[in-house]
């Protein structure tokens, strides 16, 4: 179980790159970079109003909150759509960080105040629900300001290490069989209601990319008409492509750079390409003579260990992640190249299913076999095929802007097809 030194710790964690990725002026937080993003100041005080309402009020949105109702109502997600969110009569960038301040210190007081001991499942859970949703607006900030215009107002911390050359369009065997697909709350008591329940599934044998595409492979699909074939397009993608004059990835220019964060560079080939849609990713598939993995196929190649038959925690074992294994966490602002990350293989030898980019799959989202709702029901249940909540497709492994503290093999994540703003790149499969 999750202890409180390690919640108090995760908890501080997100908050200091929460306060990093705002520390601008407030004329900055207040801008919108793009009708797809919230303007920044609302991520921040939507943020504090979320860890108000699941640790101080008990989940009870009727229980009197520190807002009035009336400025509460403005940070609901599901009321205000982003585009609409700059309009609003929000708090100011101050009042924001206030708010989040006063709400930390009382949750903090919370967490002083439990018994000491580490077996309380639901309390470890409603902190570690907070926890992943700061760090996934942070990841969501990170997309607006990779939207922004203008001169570059942040930069990297790190560098990823160096890759390996020849693994570019290369792939390893996944052998038939079953496998347990998801996780129970007693081994991931922070996973959430979508990944659950663990259960054990059958699986054909198929091969699957040692490592995503790269933009040097996705140049060779542009440089041979890949964007102006129908042929290699679904119907729905390419009246999509056709409408939205689709010729490379979000970012990239003619004269062979790209745009990111401000800054104009060169576009490395040996990265994976990211920004792309669901819809490019299934193109570029069919021109490869693949296909996109089932997320069940990718969850396969990325925990199972045959020799032993069990999941492993992660791809590479039991260990955290760490600088060695997985680029995470957002410091580099960017994939670091394949190949870097040799000890992160899985046991069927695919590199780099956590972190770098998100990986598009085939599959839409659904709940697993004996789904229950966890104690936020609009986290997942809304959003399931059938439901009337759109088009949805999941997307595995993380990013190089997730945080480490709350990624696990299980995480499904999901946008619509047509959405490339994020941090999305592909990973092929090919029947066996």
């Amino acid at each position: 179980m999750i202890g409180r030194d390690a919640l108090a710790r995760d908890l501080d964690r997100a908050r200091q790159r929460t306060l990093a990725l705002t520390d601008f002026d407030d004329a900055e937080l207040r801008r919108q970079y793009n009708p797809l993003m919230s303007p920044l100041v609302w991520d921040l005080a939507h943020i504090g109003q979320q860890e108000e309402l699941w640790l101080l009020r008990d989940g009870d949105p009727r229980r009197p909150g520190m807002l009035p109702a009336n400025i509460e109502g403005l940070y609901d997600a599901f009321v205000h759509s982003r585009a609409s969110r700059v309009d609003l009569p929000l708090l100011s960038p101050e009042q924001s960080r206030a708010y989040c301040r006063t709400v930390r210190a009382a949750a903090l007081d919370v967490l002083d105040g439990l018994p000491d001991r580490d077996d309380d499942a639901e309390i470890a859970f409603r902190f570690g629900l907070v926890i992943s949703h700061e760090n996934q607006h942070d990841e969501t900030m990170l997309q607006a300001l990779n939207l922004r215009a203008g001169a570059p107002i942040l930069g990297p911390r790190t560098t990823p290490p160096p890759g390996r050359p020849g693994l570019a369009g290369t792939s390893v065997l996944v052998p038939g069989g079953p496998f347990v697909l998801g996780v129970d709350a007693q081994d991931e008591p922070l996973s959430l209601d979508n990944e659950r329940p663990a259960h054990t599934v059958d699986v054909a044998s198929f091969r699957i990319g040692r490592v995503p595409v790269t933009n040097g492979e996705w140049r060779q699909f542009i440089d041979d008409g890949g964007y102006t074939r129908p042929q290699w397009w679904s119907e729905p993608g390419w009246d999509h492509r056709m409408r939205t004059g689709l010729t490379a990835p979000q970012f990239w220019h003619p004269d062979g750079t790209r745009s990111r964060f401000g800054h104009v560079e060169e576009i490395p080939d040996d990265e994976p390409v990211q920004h792309v849609t669901f819809f490019e990713a299934e193109a570029y598939a069919a021109w490869a003579g693949a296909r996109l993995p089932s997320e069940i196929e990718w969850e396969k190649a990325c925990v199972w260990d045959p020799a032993v038959g069990a999941r492993r925690r992660y791809p590479w074992g039991a260990d955290q992640p760490g600088p060695l294994v997985a680029n995470l966490g957002g410091e580099a602002l960017r994939p670091a190249p394949v190949g870097a990350y040799p000890a992160g293989a899985s046991a069927y030898g695919a590199e780099q299913m956590l972190g770098d980019v998100w990986e598009w799959t085939s599959s839409p989202l659904r709940p697993w076999p004996g789904f229950t709702p966890m104690i936020y029901q609009r986290y997942s249940e809304p959003f399931f095929e059938g439901n009337g909540a759109g088009d949805y497709k999941v997307l595995r492994g993380g990013s190089w802007a997730v945080a480490a503290d709350i990624l696990r093999p299980s995480f499904r994540n999901w946008d619509h097809p047509i959405r490339r703003q994020i941090f999305s790149g592909v990973r092929l499969a090919w029947d066996a």
